[in-house]
């Protein structure tokens, strides 16, 4: 049976043991083994919205829940993350910097879609935007190797994909109804 604290405890003995996201990789690949497990200790999420299980400048822990049809521009964590799936779909296009360009121009070097049970562990340099694409909530753990509410990062516009510092207030309004 999938328990919160557990999985706190777990992630934070594997960051312990290995802080890159290998050793943490494995503790959501576990708990993604049985998705509806989660899903019955969480709670079936009503509304979206980032709820901060666990926050340390080593490690935070966030169940996320994404509207319908929403589209995150891209962006990047300045550490690494696992993402674990334990209901609906996010369909992740990942990006690459464009050499030298003096505006921080990125382009498309990749995609995944990833549904209930899929587990994307990311390094702490990579670049993505995510669209929950299906017409219901998408919920989500997401394990990040640092403090994500208080890391310095960057998100590109959409449209001219330049590179902008990200707003955390921003990100957290996208999140709520």
């Amino acid at each position: 049976m999938f328990n919160t604290d557990h999985f706190i405890a777990d992630c934070l003995a594997a960051v312990h043991h290995d802080p890159t996201h290998k050793s943490v990789e494995e503790v959501v690949r576990r708990a993604m083994s049985d998705p509806d497990d989660v899903l019955a200790a969480l709670g079936e999420p009503t509304e979206p919205g980032i709820t901060p299980l666990y926050q340390s400048d080593k490690l935070t822990i966030v169940n996320l829940a994404w509207k319908p049809s929403t589209t995150i521009p891209p962006h990047n964590h300045e550490m690494w993350a696992v993402i674990g799936i334990y209901g609906g779909r996010e369909d992740n296009i990942f990006w690459r910097r464009v050499k030298d360009h003096p505006d921080g121009l990125i382009e498309a070097a990749g995609a995944r879609a990833l549904t209930t049970g899929d587990v994307c562990p990311m390094g702490p340099d990579i670049i993505h935007s995510v669209t929950n694409p299906i017409p219901r909530l998408t919920a989500a753990l997401h394990v990040y190797g640092g403090d994500f509410f208080e890391a310095e990062r960057s998100e590109w516009e959409p449209e001219g994909l330049t590179e902008q510092l990200l707003d955390i207030e921003e990100v957290r309004r996208r999140f709520s109804n």
